[in-house]
């Protein structure tokens, strides 16, 4: 075993609950009982955690400047349909209810400042929550996978803004924390963690399956069940009241639509010949003069907007879905280079505008006050979001704190290369792994942040079109996969004849 080896292992022993009396565990000063308050007046404590602590510090700084300098909260187009179903609460054929019930717990304050300092709240305790998993790692390792999270400007920016992704951010992590804990109790909550995750955004429902294969490949079938019926019932409960709603099965009505809207970037009626019923929505230009996907969502011009009655009524929706398979089926390798290039638009080194100046606009701190909403079913949520705050909604700009957080702005992001060398650290690192030790026992620790950033990061591109805030959910998780795998840890299986590998003492837990 080399020294390295054998040093990370002392570390690991040494923040590990030393037994005393009868099999009970004496926590070290370090890993202090969560409301220890007698612990995290240790001084020790705060010194071993000095780097972390300095980050989180600085974090919470950067979230008190938008506070101050951005006041209450920040607007998106998607923010006004959110607040109407606070009022009207029903099924979105667009947007599951998930944010719109978070948003309805905190009505009593009639505040958005409220809601996006709760907000930023979640997401410091994702930092924590990183920080704390990713504690299998060395200190300085651990420190470095929270700091993108905490201290990304654009990370900041999200909170700021009146959508779903950091309350959808909060859940996966969380549930990736639990899962990373290997304590049987918390299946059910990993499940309804999950569950309140897809009812936040859709692009959760991948992730039950991905769990539920984790507790598969580690030989744990029963969990698996349990973790997917804990997840299903609340699910399964929504789509029903979505059922009852619009008597269509699902848990959105807008699948196809989007869909469609995906294909529209290479899909070619010459070569797919689609029916009659289908001509309706081909686009005669070729693919490199057409815009964006989103833009055969809500352009004017759109062959699916220009259907009769709303976009995603059944009819539409379930139109749009069949010409966007056959597109595919018929164009596959137009339609994998289509991803790919949605993809790689992920991991840029700059930040180019896409899709449009106008989205991109939303992602920046402002230096004007955003005007009123245009369209009108945005007009409508205006008039809700006025009811919700009691009064006059909109941003007020103050300086000079929003002149620093626009110039932290400017320098403080993580570029989209070095999310790419996050994603490529862990399966790297299990190979030079196992060219060095011959195999490891078991499954890989990082193996779940790791599958979830993927699936986070591939969806949206395969089913929508790529979104600069869409990406960032997933880099926490990213960071934490890539901290996880500088530790030769691998969890237990049954059989094993140790815990973490061969080349690891079955005395060392880490």
């Amino acid at each position: 075993m080399k020294r390295e080896d054998v040093r990370v292992m002392a570390e690991a022993r040494a923040d590990e609950p030393a037994k005393t009396g009868r099999g009970k565990r004496r926590m070290p000063r370090d890993l202090p009982r969560w409301g220890g308050l007698a612990r995290v007046t240790d001084p020790s404590w705060w010194k071993r955690h000095r780097w972390f602590l300095a980050v989180l510090a600085l974090g919470t700084a950067l979230r008190a400047l938008a506070m101050l300098g951005y006041r209450p909260a920040l607007w998106f187009p998607d923010s006004y349909t959110y607040v109407v179903t606070v009022f009207r609460p029903r099924p979105d054929l667009v947007r599951p209810a998930g944010y719109s019930m978070f948003v309805k717990l905190l009505e009593p304050f009639h505040s958005f400042g409220m809601v996006v300092a709760a907000q930023h709240l979640l997401g410091l305790a994702t930092g924590v929550l990183i920080y704390r998993v990713a504690r299998r790692a060395p200190r300085w390792v651990a420190t470095l996978a929270a700091v993108p999270v905490l201290l990304d400007a654009y990370q900041v920016e999200l909170e700021h803004l009146l959508v779903s992704d950091t309350l959808f951010m909060f859940l996966v992590v969380a549930a990736v924390a639990l899962c990373v804990t290997e304590r049987r109790a918390t299946v059910v909550a990993i499940g309804l963690l999950l569950a309140a995750a897809t009812l936040t955004r859709t692009i959760g429902q991948p992730l039950i399956v991905l769990f539920a294969a984790w507790f598969v490949l580690r030989r744990r079938a029963g969990l698996a069940g349990v973790l997917v019926a804990a997840a299903l019932v609340p699910v399964v409960a929504y789509g029903g009241w979505f059922y009852a709603t619009y008597q269509r099965v699902g848990l959105v009505g807008a699948n196809g639509a989007f869909l469609y809207a995906r294909t529209m970037s290479f899909a070619d009626c010459a070569k797919m010949e689609p029916p009659p019923d289908l001509r309706v929505l081909c686009d005669p230009r070729p693919p490199e003069r057409r815009p964006p996907s989103q833009e055969y969502l809500w352009g004017r011009e759109s062959p699916l907007v220009q259907l009769p009655g709303i976009t995603f009524t059944k009819a539409n929706d379930g139109l749009a879905g069949r010409f966007a398979m056959l597109a595919i089926t018929r164009q596959p390798l137009d339609y994998a280079a289509s991803v790919l290039t949605e993809l790689g638009r992920t991991f840029t080194w700059g930040r180019p505008v896409y899709p449009d100046p106008e989205i991109y606009g939303y992602y920046q701190f402002p230096v004007k006050e955003p005007g009123p909403p245009g369209r009108y079913p945005a007009q409508v949520g205006a008039d809700y979001a006025k009811l919700y705050e009691q009064g006059a909604i909109g941003t007020k700009i103050v300086e000079p704190y929003a002149g620093w957080l626009r110039a932290y702005q400017g320098m403080a992001r993580l570029p989209g290369l070095v999310l790419l060398g996050a994603l490529l650290v862990p399966p790297l690192a299990a190979v030079a792994r196992r060219r060095r030790a011959g195999r490891l026992a078991g499954a890989p620790v990082w193996l779940v942040p790791w599958s979830a950033a993927i699936v986070l990061l591939v969806t949206p591109a395969a089913a929508a079109e790529f979104d600069y805030r869409y990406v960032l959910p997933a880099v926490p998780l990213a960071c934490l996969a890539a901290a996880l795998s500088t530790r030769p840890d691998v969890l237990r299986q049954p059989g094993d004849d140790n815990e973490f590998g061969d080349d690891i003492p079955p005395n060392v837990r880490l």
